[in-house]
């Protein structure tokens, strides 16, 4: 297929070895983060935290979460140009959502008479993913996960590599990240920058995808 979408993700693959040596721009790390902003959620809900790991010394106390397991990911963290920590609320109260529904109505997005609607109406969904202790972290998890395709899509359109990191150490990152994660909880890591290609042995392989008829139907 020629379009230059399915090109972009065509080039899109997770990178095992980063150049060290080349950053991504002040430039293109702003649209980056503008994306993350933009991503959607459920009830626009919103229920994230996103830490931008730029500083060597960030890097290195994320480097220092990787003492216990998943030893394998923790080079990417010293050698990729940033990462980026996924967290999620696993505690999502109606308090929350007042915050979006205010920005809803200040943005101009939702008649201020419809505020309670809103925040009743819409909440509700997010009580039926609530248990009887406030728990709904797999409810809001799932909803980062929705910001991270978002990013891997806008990343393959900037030509800038990514490698996904679901083996992370979530308990020793709420620790070293405490005060920056407040509560919030941190699952998965995205490393970005560029290839070191001739010692990266997952560059330039073809893709390996299912077939559009094993997976789609369409009715």
């Amino acid at each position: 297929m020629q379009h230059q979408i399915i090109t972009d993700l065509n080039s899109r693959y997770t990178t095992k070895q980063y150049d060290k040596t080349k950053k991504i721009s002040a430039e293109n790390i702003d649209v980056i983060k503008e994306a993350i902003r933009l991503s959607a959620s459920s009830i626009n809900s919103q229920p994230w935290k996103f830490i931008v790991l730029e500083s060597d010394e960030a890097k290195q106390r994320f480097h220092q979460t990787f003492e216990n397991k998943f030893q394998f990911n923790q080079h990417h963290a010293i050698e990729a140009s940033h990462i980026v920590l996924f967290a999620y609320n696993p505690s999502y109260t109606k308090d929350d959502y007042r915050h979006v529904v205010d920005v809803e109505v200040s943005s101009g997005h939702l008649p201020a008479e419809k505020y309670n609607d809103m925040l009743d109406g819409a909440y509700g969904f997010a009580e039926l993913n609530t248990d009887e202790n406030g728990f709904n972290g797999h409810w809001t998890k799932a909803q980062s996960y929705i910001a991270l395709g978002n990013v891997l899509h806008v990343l393959a359109r900037l030509g800038i590599a990514s490698t996904t990191m679901e083996g992370i150490d979530s308990q020793l990152i709420g620790s070293v990240f405490k005060d920056e994660l407040d509560g919030y909880v941190c699952d998965v890591a995205l490393a970005m920058g560029y290839p070191l290609e001739e010692q990266d042995y997952n560059f330039g392989l073809p893709k390996a995808r299912l077939a559009v008829d094993d997976i789609i139907t369409v009715l």
